[in-house]
This record gives structure tokens, C-alpha cells and sequence, in this order.
């Protein structure tokens, strides 16, 4: 409603963006857990977290619950990002910094060989335009048939889009905390039997756990086209939960009613 009434984006405020973007600030970091892309992300998301988190907050108290579900969602966002860097990234700035550096039909078309510049005519209504003005340039300076009021242009163009390509990836979503929830349910509670809609016998909690970890770590290195799902992210937030749960075991190794709590 903010958006359709005043052109106000609270998931692009509260959404977590690169730290090298203009739009990081350091409360992303909680704040992106509690923002959604759409009703049915929230909805699934809240549902799970309820159905598996709901247990664990009556073991380990809502103290120690909160505590879990805060890490692992900064974890989460974390490992999304490290991964995020070096895969999406930093290749693309270090072929328009080249080209920053020296503005050449070579360097341009470096970068236009392999990055296909992500402007949107209704979110980006500016840079698109800039974009639209500085096409013919673009082409003219990549085909080495560029005069130097071309160079001018497009050096001028690429130069406001490194900006804006640092200011677009943002992550929103309880995600990553919640399947640090499903990490915990599985090593506690790992001999429960789930009922899924999509298979036609019960699973042990445990057995889930490993096989939609596993399907995550696939999604992920196999990066579809299309796929706008933080799969790291979800990992990250596997990864932190059971380094959490680890260190919280061996601080009550001795406490032997629950190693958990």
C-alpha cells in the first residue's frame, strides 16, 4: 500500500542490500528477516516457523529461542553474501572498473560479453532512461567506431551503473532463520516422523533435515536462471544453527537433564 500510494519501497529500505551499496544500513541486518517479497512468502514461512519453532521454544525457553533465530538469520544473510560476492560481484565490478580505468572497444566489450545490464523502466526510472540515452554509444564504442563524444557518454554511463549494480542485490525474508529452526528440530527432536503432503510415507525429522540441506546445496551450485531464491542463505542459516547448538553443548556437557537448554 505504501508503495502503490506514496511510492514508498519498505522492502528496499528494510530489505538488506550489499555492505559496499548506498543503501546499506547496519539495521538491514535484523530488519530483513521480518520483510517479504509477497503474502505467500510470509505465510509459508510463519506457518513453518511456527510448526517447527514452537517445540523448540517450549525447550528452550523464548529467551534462548530469539537468541537462535537472531544469529542464524545474520548468518544466514552472511554466507549469502560472501557467496554472492565472489560468484556475482565482484567479476562484474572488476570488468567495469576495467573499463573505468581504460576506456576502450576492448574493455567494453569485456563487459558487455558478459554482463547484461539489470535496469528496470518501472523501478529504475532514471538510470533506464540514462541507459536508453546512452545505448547508441554503447554499441558504437564496443564496435571500436565510437568518436570520443561516444567514449564520453558511455564512461559516464557505466561509471552511474557501478553505483547502481552495487545498490541492487537485497535480501528479504525469515528464511534463513527458519531453516536454522529446521537444523535444530532435526537434532533434537530427530527420530519425530513428519507427514508431508508430497510424500505418501512419514519421514523421520532427521532424514528431512539432510535431504532438504542436500537440496538446497544442489540448488545452489546449480544457480538457474530465474531462480531469485537465496539458497546459500538458507545454508547459512543451517550452518550457524548447528555451530550455535555445538557451542551451547559443550557449555552444559554436564548438565545432563538437557543438553540443550
Amino acid at each position: 500500500m505504501l508503495q502503490s500510494s506514496f511510492g514508498i519501497r519498505l522492502n528496499d529500505m528494510l530489505g538488506l542490500h550489499w555492505i559496499g551499496s548506498q543503501k546499506f544500513e547496519i539495521y538491514q541486518v535484523i530488519t530483513y528477516m521480518f520483510m517479504h517479497g509477497s503474502f505467500s512468502h510470509i505465510f509459508f514461512n510463519m506457518f513453518a516457523v511456527w510448526m517447527f519453532g514452537s517445540a523448540i521454544e517450549n525447550t528452550w525457553g523464548s529467551k534462548r529461542f530469539l537468541t537462535y533465530y537472531v544469529i542464524t538469520g545474520i548468518g544466514a544473510a552472511f554466507l549469502h553474501y560472501v557467496i554472492l560476492y565472489f560468484t556475482d560481484i565482484a567479476p562484474v565490478i572488476s570488468l567495469i572498473d576495467q573499463f573505468l580505468n581504460n576506456p576502450s572497444s576492448d574493455t567494453l566489450r569485456a563487459l558487455l560479453a558478459e554482463h547484461k545490464f539489470e535496469i528496470s523502466k518501472q523501478f529504475h526510472g532514471n538510470m533506464y532512461d540514462m541507459f536508453r540515452n546512452a545505448q547508441a554509444s554503447l554499441q558504437s564504442v564496443a564496435d571500436g567506431a565510437g568518436s570520443e563524444a561516444d567514449v564520453k557518454k558511455a564512461y559516464a554511463f557505466i561509471n552511474e551503473y557501478r553505483l547502481h549494480f552495487l545498490n541492487l542485490p537485497n535480501v528479504v525474508g525469515a528464511s534463513g532463520s527458519l531453516f536454522g529452526l529446521l537444523l535444530a528440530f532435526g537434532m533434537m527432536f530427530p527420530n519425530v516422523r513428519l507427514f508431508l503432503i508430497f510424500l505418501p510415507i512419514p519421514i523421520k525429522a532427521k532424514y528431512f533435515v539432510i535431504g532438504y540441506g542436500l537440496i538446497e546445496f544442489v540448488s545452489g551450485l546449480m544457480n538457474s536462471p530465474g531462480d531469485n531464491v537465496a539458497h546459500f542463505a538458507h545454508l547459512g542459516g543451517m550452518l550457524f544453527g548447528y555451530i550455535l547448538i555445538k557451542i551451547w553443548q559443550n557449555r552444559n556437557q554436564n548438565n545432563s537433564y538437557n543438553d540443550y537448554y
